[in-house]
């Protein structure tokens, strides 16, 4: 199928690995022009090296900024200017009881997961709109519905995104530019990887054992039993962005396995 995203301008931000690297990925095969971005810069040359070692003829370009501060902002707008497409991806979880969670803590993880992609979209939609085309994503998860009480204040965040989505989605009414989110359930991201790899270890169980039981005891409502693979939800955001999804506008699209109990 003609996705249309050949030689489209395209900014996934939060890049460098997990879920964000799969979009770049996927966006690069489809002859996109594509930025990926970090905190660090030496990350972001990784990673581009990384999709040109599988992508030789990728048009890649990468931008280093802290995007949960106003200089980090600027700095990746004035490095990119213009897009047609927009992934809000940057961003990070947290796993601390209630009862600990200081106004640093809320305070960091609403400039990091929400901000970002707030101020991002406000910037890049009005290039968009007077275009008439652009497509932005907001990766927000089903922690979204399903606030997790062992990191309420990553739930928040995730709730928040999807209040931006919709609300920024009504800007563009009778426009050809859509903005959605993606509802990921548990995916087995480095990070994640890492995490279940040590429990495993300190269980004496194997990886595949280990997370498989997590999802068991963390995630029953799971229909797939399983964490979702990075390039699994790549797959849907990418369908999000291309020509073939221009009927879908101000959606949460939930890509959990079945996690959330809901029709």
């Amino acid at each position: 199928m003609n996705t249309g995203l050949k030689d489209k301008k395209v900014l996934v931000t939060g890049s460098t690995k997990g879920i964000g690297f799969q979009t770049a990925l996927s966006f690069t095969k489809e002859g996109a022009e594509v930025f990926l971005h970090g905190r660090s810069e030496e990350d972001v040359k990784v990673a581009i090296s990384k999709i040109k070692a599988i992508v030789p003829n990728a048009k890649l370009g990468g931008v280093s900024a802290d995007l949960a501060i106003e200089e980090g902002i600027q700095k990746l707008t004035k490095e990119i200017p213009e897009l047609d497409v927009l992934v809000n991806n940057a961003g990070y979880f947290e796993p601390k009881p209630f009862f600990e969670i200081k106004r640093e803590d809320w305070k960091r993880m609403y400039e990091t997961n929400v901000l970002s992609g707030a101020e991002l979209t406000q910037y890049y939609l009005k290039g968009m709109i007077q275009r008439n085309y652009g497509r932005i994503v907001f990766v927000s998860s089903e922690s979204a519905l399903n606030i997790p009480v062992e990191m309420v204040h990553y739930g928040m965040s995730k709730t928040a995104q999807l209040s931006i989505a919709r609300g920024s989605a009504e800007v563009c009414k009778g426009t050809s530019v859509t903005v959605n989110s993606v509802l990921p359930g548990p995916t087995l991201s480095e990070g994640v990887e890492d995490f279940i790899e040590s429990l495993a270890k300190e269980k004496g169980k194997s990886k595949e054992e280990m997370a498989k039981d997590f999802i068991r005891e963390n995630r029953p409502s799971s229909l797939v039993g399983r964490f979702a693979k990075p390039e699994e939800i790549a797959n849907v955001i990418l369908f999000l962005t291309s020509e073939l999804a221009s009927m879908i506008n101000g959606a949460s699209v939930r890509a959990d396995g079945g996690v959330y109990k809901s029709i």
